[in-house]
């Protein structure tokens, strides 16, 4: 919001080192928290620290860099917006006019909208990968947690500044589809999935691994039916191509009720061959040990780092010559890179395959791929049911999208009724949707991913403490006041008035949003804007019961409209980094 005065307050500060025959210095600017006014803040000890080892004396380094600050303090000429400055310790503060930096934070909202916060262009292309679900298998809501927060995390570095590659890496071959089609054959031949495609699917491979696991016979006919899919017997290869493209119809129902896309598929189909061709060229290299045909092939990542257990074997290739996901994700992220020119790529996975992913980043390494310190792990945490039940897709213990969506929209149409029983019955279902679809991902966005989520109906759809619908009415309510005012805002003013503690507080988490938005793209925390978004909520609902508006003078009334209206928009510029809707009316 002060780039240009910014600029030009460096300059001076430049131009009187020059003259003092002091070092150039790269100023770095730190915000000081509202104490009567805004400000921001630059120190001098390093500058003072590098003046005294130029000259090769000993000297105070604090004290000097106080007689720095305070010479251009005394010189400084501030720009319009600034009040005052002051030398302090070393530091340089330089605070703003109260009034013209809350009409400053509120303007630029108000003028930039949906780009509110918004980055200039790093220059970068990241690719994150994430979702990456097995076709042929259920998708449950152990699933939501990877596909909601990679989904955050590209919105985050897109609005960053990023340029961002949304790819999802599907494993559409390997034993479960061959067990699967074995079931499918045998007991539902000649079935098409219903409505809810991903339940059918799942439903079969739950029962094909109970007939696995029950049946004398099974393990031989699902052998059997692996050796006709490595001849690519072509009755197999168009049963596996015809029920592939099932469950990505179902997962694309998935993705479109939750509001995500992508730019690319992958699939382990199509780089198992090129994996092979790696695993030879580690041989070649010296990298791999060919312990086939007693063996497989391996990478001792220990011996070759002279390490001890900290990447221990990696295994590329089954003893038979079958490749294994190492195999597969080799070639990936090779392919990865010479496609699309990536600067870095991000891998949304399980923690639990931490030592996994290392394994795999250590191996391109080692291979010369220059790239590979740009290979990020974004690890997340499991979610259980209540009463810390693991879902498998396996078992059964599983709660599909579809169940989780029509038990939390019938919760949220419930007090949508509630709240506003006047409203048309259609307009009443299209918030309980958004209320539900928002309520699912800030559960799971609003906790640091490394830690477990237990998924609760309760606390998913709090109208009263830190989930969704809290933030989501504090934006329905700054909308119902711009309503009542005619809609229309007033132009750009200053409040003539002392400004509340609501006010103040309201105005500094409004201009925050910027900053928490490059936090969270360095540090891949959506935690960051769900905390940041839930502060807005409460501190909007408190200058909604402190500060009356459309009662108050005509000066008071316009500034807090356009308040108000900033307040919204900055709520929805956060929760739309989380893939959350804000409705107009709840």
């Amino acid at each position: 919001m002060f780039e240009n005065e910014q600029k030009l307050i460096e300059k001076q500060i430049n131009a009187y080192l020059k003259e003092n025959g002091l070092p150039e210095a790269a100023i770095q600017w730190t915000w000081i928290p509202f104490s009567g006014n805004w400000g921001m803040a630059t120190s001098f000890f390093q500058l003072a620290a590098q003046d005294a080892k130029a000259k090769g004396v000993k000297m105070n380094v604090g004290a000097h860099a106080q007689e720095i600050a305070q010479g251009i303090a005394d010189i400084i000429q501030l720009p319009d917006g600034f009040e005052r400055a002051e030398a302090v310790r070393g530091y340089l503060n330089l605070y703003f006019s109260t009034k013209d930096y809350s009409r400053r934070v509120i303007d630029t909202v108000l003028s930039e909208g949906n780009d509110y916060g918004k980055g200039a262009p790093t220059g970068e292309r990241v690719m994150v990968e994430f979702s990456q679900p097995n076709t042929h298998k259920a998708f449950h809501v152990g699933h939501l947690r990877n596909v909601i927060l990679g989904n955050s995390v590209c919105n985050i570095l897109e609005k960053s500044g990023d340029e961002v590659v949304r790819a999802n890496y599907l494993g559409d071959i390997g034993l479960h589809v061959i067990k699967w089609m074995w079931c499918y054959l045998k007991y539902h031949n000649g079935e098409k999935p219903a409505e809810d495609i991903t339940r059918w699917m799942g439903d079969i491979y739950a029962e094909a691994d109970r007939r696995h696991h029950d049946e004398p016979d099974a393990d031989a006919e699902i052998r059997a039916l692996f050796a006709r899919w490595d001849r690519r017997d072509q009755d197999i290869v168009a049963l596996w191509k015809e029920t592939r493209q099932w469950s990505l119809d179902g997962f694309d129902d998935i993705y479109d009720e939750l509001g995500v896309k992508f730019d690319h598929l992958y699939f382990e189909s199509e780089v198992e061959d090129s994996g092979k061709v790696i695993v030879d060229e580690l041989i070649e290299k010296g990298l791999a040990t060919d312990e086939r045909p007693e063996g497989a092939v391996v990478v001792k990542l220990d011996d070759l780092c002279g390490t001890k257990d900290k990447y221990r074997v990696l295994v590329v290739l089954r003893s038979d010559g079958t490749s294994l996901y190492a195999t597969k994700d080799l070639s990936l992220a090779i392919k990865k890179f010479e496609q699309f020119d990536l600067t870095k790529s991000i891998y949304v996975i399980d923690v639990r395959q931490s030592l996994y992913m290392q394994q795999i980043f250590k191996t391109m390494e080692l291979m010369g791929y220059p790239w590979t310190k740009n290979l990020i792990h974004l690890a997340y945490e499991i979610v259980n049911l209540p009463g810390n039940v693991t879902m498998s897709s396996r078992d059964g213990t599983v709660v599909f999208l579809q169940d989780l969506l029509v038990e939390a929209t019938a919760r949220a149409l419930a007090i949508v009724n509630e709240k506003n029983p006047e409203l048309p019955e259609e307009t009443k279902k299209e918030i309980a949707h958004t209320v539900a679809i928002g309520a699912l991902k800030y559960s799971m966005l609003s906790r640091d991913n490394t830690k477990i989520v237990t998924f609760d109906w309760e606390a998913a759809l709090d109208f009263n403490g830190q989930a969704a619908p809290y933030i989501q009415y504090a934006a329905v309510r700054a909308n119902s006041i711009l309503r009542k005012a005619g809609g229309v805002l007033p132009g750009s003013l200053a409040p003539e008035y002392e400004l509340t503690d609501s006010e103040v507080q309201l105005i500094d988490l409004i201009a925050r949003v910027p900053k928490e938005i490059q936090r969270s793209a360095k540090e891949l925390k959506t935690l960051y804007l769900a905390n940041l978004a839930y502060d807005l909520a409460q501190v909007y609902n408190n200058f909604y019961r402190n500060c009356p508006v459309i009662q108050e003078n005509e000066n008071v009334m316009n500034y807090r409209l356009r308040l108000s209206a900033a307040a919204r928009q900055a709520i929805i510029v956060c929760l739309a980094l989380l893939g959350i809707d804000t409705p107009e009316m709840m």
